[in-house]
């Protein structure tokens, strides 16, 4: 038998968006989170399911960095791609976008199963910021898009359970210090797509476990589930439990029946087959079947109201369609946290692949029909055994590296010494990024910067504390002690070491902006503007006249701490004062849309309501505008009075509260 499945490089070349640096100061504040409920939601649920939402929710991003020095200026770019193909399936996979499945084409009928994004364009959906839409994205994590959604995978050919040639994609997730896998494979002949996923707990401890794969798909389609009931979740933060299809009089399965945003976490039985499908009104479109480990299965939908709509252009490009989501998870909703056992591990696996059936008429007609069509193109038995079948190469050695991702798993290799068959981390791997840590790890000390330059990232995982707690207590030392502090929890501590490393530091503003936000948390905003400007004055000083990524990181330190000063100082009336931070950021900064807005709230805050009101005129974009924000429309009321918010500024999620 000739065996026809490849595995080749590709460049896609899409009108991309520059990612541009990350954030440089430490996210310090608990996360502004929109899927909280509220505590009478849980009245009524299943235990589990209540137990899980209240597991160990996310409450810092550290020791991950904010991503949010994108912009909206796309230009052509070659962007690298994996490609594996056999003579019916052709996949797209980015291994330095989070290993996202780009496109999925079908090629006995020439259909893209997939909603498949014509642009790069970041927004700020991840819970990292940078995240960007179209295509099956791999969740892991916490609640919300998983943090190495623009980030590079390790990837290699590894082979299959059949002889072909096998995709591995890993990377070692820093949120909850796991290790993960995605192995995709696509059998001789075969219509669907296998994805073999498996993640670990190597710790001593129970850690909380979150996943969900994502699948975007054209939204003019019906949403096919074998469900009866459904928990809906609106950005109104509220949870409730409603039948399926028909909600509120109208049939939810279709997406464009909804006006806004929500989304729909379905109960399938347990015992019945787990599988999701969006199918067109010809009945043509794509399912996604797994073994029953990954329980849960979610529809997403935008809305046809102005914000939706608003949100669906600004993914993309107008004119190109909108979309929905179809996802499955390994909880009922994703406002669940699993916990994983210590030393143990959790694996499943998925298949994607065409469906054809019809989607319209009774409900639990159309489902039978759509479920015994799934059971001819791709039977479950064949489900579970190619689960048996991959489950012993989830260890095999990785062949041909195809890409490679980031140092931070070698390093925690490196220090535990641990063995983990089928993800390997080398020590190449190791960058500039985990040199301090490297030093730390080797010689009990971190390392003081060569020369003048913001402080790099920190790791805040029990095992670093403690090695920075035994370490020589320099400045660059108690800095990163306090960070670790802060996120343990114990502020008071943090707020200690910070002040202690301010005696003898060179360079202050680091610690400074650290105790201002300490400030801000415990209610003292006119310290925390003292200590704002303060910083803020330091840096200024302290930046020098250089080029290359040291540059960049200056001009990223300075927006950002200038815009969390500003709003710090006008938060206590010191109009003047925010005015002089704003005079001394760069012209390209303050053209930046975030920076138009925050003048124009200075403006208002200075009593200056027409000049306000110019800005919005002129027009601006916010390229970091976060899912659920109303920041733009809140200021634009305050400087428009009763008129109608703008198309272009109206990015609201949710009906309008009313006065």
């Amino acid at each position: 038998m000739v065996i026809v499945t490849t595995i080749r490089r590709e460049v896609l070349t899409l009108p991309a968006a520059p990612l541009g640096p990350d954030n440089p100061l430490p996210p310090l504040r608990p996360l502004d989170e929109t899927h909280r409920i509220e505590d009478r939601d849980k009245e009524g649920m299943p235990r589990d399911m209540a137990r899980q939402i209240g597991h160990e929710p996310l409450r810092s991003l550290l020791p991950e960095p904010v991503r949010d020095g994108y912009d909206r200026t796309r230009a052509p770019r070659g962007i690298d791609a994996l490609v594996i193909e056999n003579d019916r399936l052709r996949a797209t996979v980015l291994p330095g976008l989070g290993g996202r499945i780009a496109s999925l084409f079908h090629k006995p009928t020439g259909r893209e199963l997939l909603y498949r994004n014509p642009v790069f364009q970041p927004a700020n959906f991840a819970l990292n910021g940078a995240w960007y839409s179209g295509g099956i994205e791999w969740n892991i994590g916490a609640t919300g898009h998983t943090t190495l959604s623009c980030a590079p995978l390790h990837a290699a050919r590894v082979p299959a359970p059949d002889g072909t040639d096998m995709l591995r994609l890993w990377e070692w997730e820093r949120l909850r210090d796991l290790p993960f896998q995605a192995d995709l494979w696509l059998p001789d002949g075969s219509d669907f797509l296998y994805v073999g996923v498996r993640v670990r707990n190597p710790h001593e401890r129970p850690a909380p476990l979150y996943w969900w794969s994502n699948t975007a798909v054209p939204e003019d389609r019906r949403v096919l589930v074998p469900a009866d009931t459904a928990w809906q979740f609106s950005y109104e933060r509220r949870l409730r439990r409603v039948p399926v299809p028909v909600s509120d009089g109208i049939d939810r399965t279709y997406p464009a029946n909804s006006t806004y945003a929500a989304d729909w976490f379905y109960e399938v039985p347990d015992g019945r087959r787990r599988w999701i499908a969006a199918l067109d009104a010809d009945g043509h479109g794509l399912v996604q079947t797994s073994t029953d480990v990954l329980r849960g299965r979610k529809l997403f939908v935008w809305g046809t109201g102005p914000g939706g709509r608003r949100w669906q252009e600004w993914l993309t490009e107008p004119g190109t369609g909108g979309y929905c989501e179809i996802q499955a998870g390994l909880a009922r909703t994703q406002l669940e946290h699993v916990p994983l056992d210590a030393e143990s591990e959790v694996s499943w696996l998925e298949a994607y692949g065409p469906l054809h059936a019809p989607p319209a008429g009774q409900w639990h007609a159309v489902l039978s029909e759509a479920e015994a069509r799934l059971e001819t193109a791709l039977p479950r038995a064949d489900v579970d055994a190619a689960y048996a079948a991959w489950l012993p190469h989830a260890d095999t050695d990785t062949g041909e590296p195809l890409a490679t991702g980031s140092g931070w798993g070698a390093l925690e290799v490196l220090r535990a010494g641990w063995k983990l068959p089928g993800t390997p981390f080398p020590e190449s791997t190791l960058g500039a990024a985990q040199e301090p840590w490297l030093h730390l790890l080797r010689a009990g000390s971190v390392p003081e910067p060569d020369r003048a330059e913001p402080p790099g990232p920190t790791l805040v995982a029990p095992h670093w504390r403690d090695m920075l707690e035994t370490a020589p207590a320099t400045p660059h030392t108690e800095y990163h002690l306090g960070v670790a502090q802060w996120h343990a929890g114990d502020r008071a501590q943090a707020e200690r070491s910070w002040e202690r490393g301010l005696r003898h530091a060179p360079t202050v503003w680091p610690m400074l902006r650290c105790l201002a936000v300490a400030d801000q948390e415990g209610g003292n905003p006119e310290r925390a503007a003292d200590r704002y400007a303060e910083a803020f004055d330091d840096l200024c000083r302290e930046r020098g006249d250089v080029g290359g990524d040291v540059h960049e990181r200056w001009v990223a330190a300075t927006a950002a701490l200038g815009r969390e000063a500003v709003g710090a100082l006008l938060a206590v009336g010191r109009t003047a004062d925010a005015r002089a931070v704003w005079r001394r950021l760069d012209r390209a900064t303050r053209a930046r849309g975030r920076f138009r807005l925050t003048e124009a709230g200075l403006l208002l805050a200075e009593g200056r309501r027409e000049q306000a009101r110019a800005v919005f005129d002129a027009g601006f974009e916010v390229a970091d505008l976060r899912e659920g924000a109303e920041d733009i429309a809140l200021l634009r009321a305050g400087v428009g009075g009763d008129e109608p918010l703008p198309a272009r500024y109206d990015f609201r999620m949710r009906p309008d509260p009313g006065p």
